[in-house]
């Protein structure tokens, strides 16, 4: 699955829970949004990223932040705040825990979305 898909199936569950949660509905958020019901539905289902200024708006429409419809507020990414790689590491672990140090903070969150895609896949 590429980063785009996983953004879009990941805001998309967070913003049909945070919907259901608020009592809304497609309609009702369109609406809010000034957008066609179908545009909003296609957001929902997966099929379309909105910009970010859309992305703002439905995050003050579902009074959820942002980070959150991402998948990325409470995300810690593993590799920091682990002990460094012990003599034990393959030297493949330990090139990929530096090459990790390296990323910056929106390559770092995504990099912690793919992990926790594939630990829900094993």
């Amino acid at each position: 699955m590429t980063e785009q898909n996983l953004l879009s199936k990941t805001l998309s569950n967070m913003a049909r829970e945070a919907r259901l949660q608020a009592g809304l509905t497609q309609e009702d958020v369109a609406e809010r949004l000034d957008l066609h019901q179908e545009v909003y539905g296609r957001i929902e289902r997966g099929s379309l990223l909105p910009s970010i200024l859309t992305l703002r708006r439905l995050s003050l429409v579902l009074h959820v932040p942002a980070d959150q419809l991402l998948g990325i507020a409470s995300e810690h990414p593993s590799a920091l705040t682990h002990s460094p790689p012990s003599k034990r590491d393959s030297p493949q672990v330990k090139r990929l825990i530096r090459s990790v140090r390296e990323l910056s903070a929106s390559r770092l969150r995504t990099l912690s979305l793919l992990i926790s895609h594939f630990r829900r896949r094993d």
